[in-house]
């Protein structure tokens, strides 16, 4: 018998990217290589979704709610209005402003620096979806219950923080009936400079993370934060573009050894998480939470394909 929260923590990390990839087709509009891309996604990472359910949800879950998933709830709201605040309040941008938050939490804060950097990417929604904390806050919360009731679903893969973050600014668009901004797409030319900058800050937060021990939260997050400030300060071409594809990246550096093993898969995780970022950039534009989306997709779908050409060879 599932465990009721395990199952809901499953169906929104399933949903949440399903609603992303079809919203692409309804905002971006439909073209041969949306259309090939995404199915290939569907395809590969269909399998992963379903070996997750054999692994994630067959086994009975009776853990009940404890004091630390309050405190994790918790630190996802508080990460949620800081990041905002950072972001909008301060005028630091939405990548260098969650960038930063995970980075203090990673390192003063380690207990709570993944579900503080989960909150994070809900701060880093865009006044025009909420013009407003309260709202961002309630985006925050609902994020912060997905965190606790996604445990053990999809652990170990990349941009699943994102996720969360991505179906609580959905959810509460949705129950406040705001609206998400408008979104432009990209030319797939554009994949040319994007998946480069993919590959290298995914790896790059691979050896941070892993080689340097410095840990997934802290990886990400300089990897972040050198990205946010770099590309900004460039004066001309897209530099605030160029630093959110890396910071979308880092997230899939942040995929344990169990999921893609090597620097190589996750390179190629990346490269996928480049051309994704194209392939959706006009869908739910404006949400906390979208990047790690897209590097979600990726991460599955690399895996996913991985499977799937090993049960092809057999």
């Amino acid at each position: 018998m599932y465990a009721p929260t395990r199952l809901a923590g499953y169906a929104v990390l399933l949903l949440t990217p399903i609603a992303l990839l079809a919203g692409a087709l309804f905002t971006g509009g439909v073209s041969p290589a949306v259309l090939g891309l995404e199915g290939g996604v569907v395809l590969a990472g269909g399998v992963a979704a379903a070996t997750e359910r054999e692994r994630a949800l067959e086994a009975p879950d009776a853990r009940e709610l404890e004091r630390g998933d309050l405190l994790d709830a918790l630190a996802v709201l508080v990460a949620a209005v800081v990041t905002y605040w950072l972001s909008v309040g301060a005028g630091l941008g939405p990548v260098v402003a969650s960038a930063l938050v995970g980075l203090v939490a990673g390192v003063a804060a380690p207990e709570v620096g993944v579900p503080a950097y989960c909150g994070s990417f809900v701060g880093m929604a865009s006044p025009a979806v909420f013009p407003s904390t309260g709202h961002l806050a309630v985006a925050g919360l609902v994020s912060g219950v997905a965190f606790v009731a996604a445990d053990g679903a999809f652990d170990g893969f990349g941009g699943k923080l994102g996720t969360l973050a991505l179906f609580g600014c959905a959810t509460t668009a949705a129950l406040t009936g705001a609206d998400f901004a408008a979104g432009s797409a990209f030319a797939w030319a554009d994949a040319t400079l994007f998946v480069p900058v993919a590959v290298a800050a995914a790896v790059a937060t691979v050896a941070l993370s892993v080689r340097l021990d410095l840990g997934g939260v802290v990886g990400s997050a300089l990897v972040g934060l050198v990205a946010g400030l770099g590309f900004s300060a460039i004066p001309v071409g897209p530099g605030e573009t160029l630093a959110a594809v890396a910071f979308c990246a880092s997230f899939v550096g942040m995929t344990s050894s169990e999921r893609l093993d090597g620097e190589a898969r996750v390179a190629l995780a990346g490269a996928v998480c480049g051309l994704v970022f194209v392939a959706v950039a006009a869908a739910f534009s404006g949400a906390g939470g979208k990047l790690g989306t897209v590097a979600f997709v990726s991460c599955v779908t690399t895996a996913g394909a991985e499977r799937l050409l090993a049960q092809m060879r057999s």
